[in-house]
């Protein structure tokens, strides 16, 4: 049965009013994956066959679509930034709203969307307070079929060598693609998803077996000679063998 959501978040971050609208409106690769930039003014066109409807930079930034492009679970959605000045514009305070309509299987959709929101917004600060402004090359791929199983993200953390008590702060070498090593921050760790921040790239586990679909994997890569078609075969290679194989032990 159809129903409305809303999910809204408010944050501080460590950058200016202005850092934050360009991340919103033309840096989205950055911290989401790349969209098309909205058409400046109100009623513009928007990501996903939006509609801007409101365009007031650097402050407030709302589209809305109905029967959204691609996205048959959804017959209306709407994002609505706000973002304000602190501290004489060196930093910004942000509200966003996430609301809309689901088709179907309602509390699945919701509760995925919320924690999703959580995770990008977080990807978000690390991205405008460590990469802002840096052109970056974006991969993301999901996991085979056998990804879907409940402990999957699990999978994917033994794999990579966290132990169960390895916390978010916490700087860590970790086994990446090709037996490569890669020093790494924890920089967002949960029971849903995995963030790793090196000093090029923020890559994203997204535990979305929890909701009946294989996990999958995010690169944004802020390096010079960054290569996301060579990141997303690397990675592949690296994520589609770990569901091959019986779950290894904790270290």
């Amino acid at each position: 049965m159809s129903k409305e959501f809303e999910i809204a978040r408010e944050f501080e971050v460590d950058a200016t009013p202005e850092q934050v609208w360009d991340a919103f409106t033309a840096g989205t690769g950055g911290w989401l994956w790349p969209m098309e930039a909205p058409e400046p003014r109100e009623g513009g066109t928007g990501p996903f066959g939006s509609k801007v409807t409101v365009w007031d930079p650097p402050h407030r930034y709302t589209n809305r679509a109905e029967n959204v492009d691609g996205i048959s679970e959804q017959t209306l959605n709407q994002l609505d930034y706000t973002v304000e000045p602190r501290d004489e514009g060196r930093r910004a305070w942000v509200r966003y709203v996430h609301s809309g309509i689901f088709v179907d299987d309602w509390d699945n959709q919701y509760d995925a969307a919320g924690r999703h929101t959580d995770f990008y917004l977080h990807t978000l600060r690390q991205y405008l307070t460590h990469f802002d402004g840096r052109p970056v090359a974006f991969v993301t791929f999901g996991g085979p079929d056998a990804s879907r199983a409940a402990d999957a993200l699990t999978a994917v953390e033994r794999a990579l060598g966290l132990a169960d008590d390895t916390a978010e702060g916490a700087r860590v070498r970790v086994a990446g693609p090709g037996g490569r090593g890669l020093d790494a921050v924890v920089d967002f760790r949960n029971a849903y998803f995995v963030g790793l921040r090196t000093d090029r790239a923020l890559i994203r586990f997204f535990g979305r077996n929890h909701w009946g679909h294989p996990v999958g994997v995010s690169v944004h890569d802020f390096a010079p000679d960054a290569d996301a078609e060579a990141n997303g075969t690397a990675w592949r290679g690296w994520l589609d063998p770990v569901f091959s194989q019986p779950l290894r032990p904790r270290p």
